[in-house]
């Protein structure tokens, strides 16, 4: 089974393929190249940085169209990790209206504090409450502590996608499942022995 990392430029991708070579992907690609994305059975979207640089770096190396038929026609299963589950949106307002993947029906919009202990970008750990049982978070215990940095927060606009929520800025979406798709708001591979939980689960759906 291949798993491919997807580069496209805004990825902490050494320590996502350090995590992922733990948790027990053998045969495992970082690639921004159509083939190797063509030929994946699982496909990672990570990301740091702004919706719009994503997008437009996604349309540079033609990988937005192939991303959707992998998903959305193969039913090839996806992890998005916090920019990259964002980018899984249907809009970005991050300096304007920027169309974003479309995978996910929903809106990416800036947090907003709501008390004068909460700072924008959201870094730091912080709990997920689970929502609906999931694949995804199988073994894990319900508010469990995963590592966050961001400023924006995806808004579905299904309320059955929502996974899991945690409480900052009032509450934000943390995890999202449609389909074979799936988007964390935090790092797995920087939230030690239950991120990589949760990418062993993610594994365990290509099985």
């Amino acid at each position: 089974m291949l798993v491919v990392i997807i580069d496209y430029g805004m990825g902490n991708l050494g320590s996502l393929r350090r995590a992922m070579s733990e948790c027990g992907a053998c045969n495992l690609l970082v690639s921004n190249n159509p083939e190797d994305i063509e030929a994946a059975d699982a496909l990672i979207l990570p990301g740091v940085g702004a919706f719009a640089e994503g997008m437009k770096n996604l349309r540079e190396y033609n990988l937005n169209r192939l991303i959707r038929k992998k998903t959305l026609d193969d039913h090839v299963p996806l992890l998005g990790i916090c920019l990259g589950m964002q980018l899984l949106a249907t809009l970005g307002h991050e300096g304007g209206d920027i169309e974003g993947l479309n995978i996910i029906s929903g809106d990416v919009k800036k947090m907003k504090p709501i008390s004068r202990d909460e700072r924008i970008p959201h870094v730091g750990w912080n709990n997920v409450y689970l929502k609906n049982k999931n694949a995804l978070f199988k073994d894990i215990v319900d508010g469990s502590d995963f590592y966050f940095v961001h400023s924006y927060q995806f808004i579905p606009e299904n309320l059955e996608d929502i996974i899991g929520a945690t409480p900052y800025c009032g509450s934000f979406v943390s995890a999202l499942n449609h389909g074979s798709v799936w988007g964390v708001q935090f790092h797995p591979e920087k939230s030690s022995i239950l991120g990589f939980k949760v990418l062993k689960n993610f594994l365990g759906t290509m099985e």
